[in-house]
């Protein structure tokens, strides 16, 4: 478990006393619905959870990442999974450019609705034929009297089906031929209306978290107003990045909460499933694996507190953070798949919510970066050895 103080652990206790009133048949009921989980959503806002990154002065409580990830954490380990944390996941991280690069007129007018819950925001970065590479995006602003118009597809924006705001990232000019300038200019980053009237949401069906929606969205000239433009126009990738390493800590900590949720789910059923006259979890083909979950779950949650107490302390903390990512994301979905083996056949049945776990946790080995790109990064970055993409 996280090393906290009495503050911290009075987040823990707060959140969780809230997620304890959503139960499994809640969200069981979601999943198979598709449908938001707003009264969720509702609970969270009302108690002051979605502003404790935000500025104090805009209504938020000014902690850091460490306490945006004890919230995640106790979200994730409570029944509701990804679909829980998914809801939520945007208010802890996905500010932050604002935050940072926003004149005091929009942080004003924004930041107070992101905390009340009044606003709902969804993240249009990722697109259809760049993925990962994000300099290769290719919807366009372009200028026009008072604003920019706009238009583009993105891919897998998830709760554009709900959203009111969207913080949207467009080139303002072209990607620069190779050689000729870095790849990563021209790229503009607003936050702006979800005006649907000029953007069509398509939500694509997927294999779990059906509850929080993924979009592919079709933006024809929508007109974003001057005062939507986050920072100067043509820094927007470089305004990202004040996310990212938040980002994947959050992600970590969530595939981690995932996993002891289902690890305890799995412990309780050998405890009580009684084959040839004893409980399984006497025998140690049972009880080995589930012990090695513990232990990786553990290892897992102690990089992913490193790497926020790293960034709180303004270090650089981009191997943790990634490297977090990654284990807690296999810790996680490790867990998951053996909680489903330990209850055999039940395991397979959505009566024992494993099988939705499972199906929840997997976007976190996809999202939003993948082990391939991890593992690339601690490569260059921590062994020296040369860019390999």
């Amino acid at each position: 478990m996280f090393k906290v103080s009495s503050e911290q652990q009075a987040i823990i206790d707060g959140v969780a006393s809230i997620c304890t009133g959503f139960n499994d048949d809640y969200w069981t009921e979601c999943d198979q619905a598709a449908r938001f989980p707003r009264e969720f959503h509702r609970a969270i806002a009302d108690a002051g959870w979605l502003g404790v990154t935000m500025p104090e002065a805009y209504g938020g409580a000014g902690l850091g990442i460490k306490e945006a990830s004890l919230v995640m954490h106790t979200v994730a380990r409570h029944g509701g999974a990804m679909a829980a944390a998914s809801s939520i996941h945007m208010n802890m991280f996905g500010p932050h450019p604002m935050v940072v690069h926003g004149t005091e007129e929009q942080k004003a007018r924004w930041i107070p609705r992101l905390v009340s819950g009044s606003d709902q925001v969804c993240f249009g970065v990722t697109e259809p034929d760049a993925g990962l590479d994000t300099t290769s995006i290719r919807t366009f602003a372009k200028r026009v009297d008072g604003g920019w118009r706009v238009s583009g597809r993105k891919m897998w924006t998830s709760t554009a089906q709900v959203a009111n705001k969207i913080l949207l990232l467009a080139r303002t000019s072209a990607k620069p031929a190779r050689g000729e300038g870095k790849p990563t200019d021209g790229m503009t980053l607003f936050y702006t209306d979800v005006d649907r009237s000029k953007i069509e949401v398509r939500r694509i069906a997927k294999h779990g978290r059906a509850a929080v929606d993924s979009n592919a969205v079709f933006i024809d000239d929508l007109f974003i107003p001057e005062q939507d433009l986050i920072g100067e126009e043509g820094r927007g990738f470089y305004y990202l990045l004040d996310g990212l390493n938040p980002e994947r800590i959050l992600i970590a900590v969530e595939a981690i909460g995932i996993g002891f949720d289902a690890l305890h789910r799995a412990a309780r059923y050998a405890r009580e499933r009684v084959v040839f006259g004893r409980p399984i979890g006497r025998n140690q083909g049972i009880q080995h694996p589930l012990a090695e979950c513990w232990v990786n779950l553990e290892a897992a949650l102690l990089l992913a507190e490193r790497a926020a107490d790293l960034y709180d302390a303004g270090l650089a903390c981009g191997p943790e953070a990634n490297g977090a990512k990654l284990m807690g994301s296999r810790a996680g979905y490790e867990a998951c798949q053996r909680a489903v083996l330990t209850h055999g056949g039940m395991g397979y049945a959505k009566e024992y919510q494993v099988e939705r776990l499972l199906r929840e946790v997997l976007i976190t080995r996809i999202a939003p970066v993948t082990d391939q790109l991890v593992l690339s990064f601690i490569a260059e970055k921590v062994l020296d050895l040369p860019k390999s993409y």
